[in-house]
């Protein structure tokens, strides 16, 4: 039974530990959730130019963004781009999470590899963007004169950033490269949050390493992929820095690269100034992402947890 003063001293614990939350609270709240809220606000105006008047004009702008063909255009790109560098992440990612963390053949240094791998998801994008635009710079950017003089299989330089298709390789790459380190982590992670008894079964079962992989490993990870999967095209949808960064700062070549945040941001910053279509492409942004969020989780949740909860009612 609890005595008074254990409870006094639970209330008074309860109230400082309001006193250290409150400075996020107040953070989030001014750099987070104040400016969500006034950009849902300003997609309802015609605020725009270096005015800062504006008036109430409903859903002007969001009848204007249905029609808008390149919205729906850099929303292609966006999804080309964050397809070419997710499939290929998730599945090497996959099979070097398993391989790592394979008990049976007990490999040495995965820390060190580990670290290795997930140290350019710490380089910031715009870094990584003049980098690899330097790299791949014409005609005298090191691949090209890798290429040309020191491989000798090219005649002249290729101008990398000319190409629809090169280009998006090369963002996609970059993608690719800086996220697949942290995928591996999560993966590992929920490998190793699988009791090893399963494992152990599994091996006096005579199970081999591709039936435990596919028949025990794969499933139990349903979840962690599932979650990867979101958050992956949550952040494939916010992708600004690197195809920003690449060429023009406009998508080119022939907006091939120009994805949902460089359109808003070419809408909102550059040229007219349109303040208030450039929120209405955010909130359009957020409102497609969040219903292809909850129909990726519906989709592919694990029925039988589907059947459990409603069994439970």
């Amino acid at each position: 039974m609890k005595t008074p003063q254990s409870v006094g001293n639970a209330s008074r614990l309860q109230r400082w530990g309001y006193f250290f939350v409150l400075p996020f609270i107040i953070v989030y709240a001014i750099f987070s959730l104040y400016p969500t809220f006034y950009t849902f606000f300003l997609a309802f105006t015609d605020i725009g130019g270096l005015r800062r008047t504006f008036n109430i004009v409903g859903f002007n702008n969001f009848v204007r963004l249905i029609a808008d063909t390149q919205f729906w255009s850099a929303l292609r790109n966006t999804f080309i781009i964050w397809g070419l560098n997710f499939v290929p992440q998730l599945g090497l990612a996959l099979l070097l999470s398993i391989w790592l963390s394979d008990m049976r053949l007990n490999l040495k240094l995965r820390g060190p590899f580990r670290a290795i791998v997930y140290m350019p998801n710490l380089f910031t994008a715009a870094s990584v963007a003049l980098l690899f635009n330097s790299l791949f710079g014409w005609p005298q950017g090191p691949i090209n004169q890798i290429l040309v003089q020191e491989m000798a299989v090219l005649d002249e330089g290729v101008n990398f950033f000319r190409s629809v298709p090169l280009t998006r390789g090369i963002v996609a790459f970059i993608q690719f490269w800086m996220w697949y380190g942290h995928t591996i982590i999560l993966l590992m992670a929920g490998i190793t949050s699988i009791p090893s008894t399963y494992f152990e079964a599994a091996r006096i079962d005579g199970a081999s390493a591709w039936q435990t992989t596919w028949r025990l490993t794969l499933p139990l990870l349903r979840p962690i992929m599932l979650f990867i999967l979101v958050t992956s095209m949550i952040g494939g949808m916010q992708m600004f820095e690197i195809p920003f960064l690449m060429t023009d700062m406009r998508g080119g070549p022939d907006f091939s690269i120009r994805t949902n945040m460089v359109y808003m941001y070419n809408i909102g910053f550059q040229g007219v100034n349109d303040r208030a279509y450039a929120a209405a492409i955010s909130v359009g942004v957020f409102i497609i992402t969040s219903i292809l969020a909850v129909i990726i989780f519906f989709s592919l949740q694990d029925r039988s947890d589907l059947s459990k909860k409603r069994g439970g009612k």
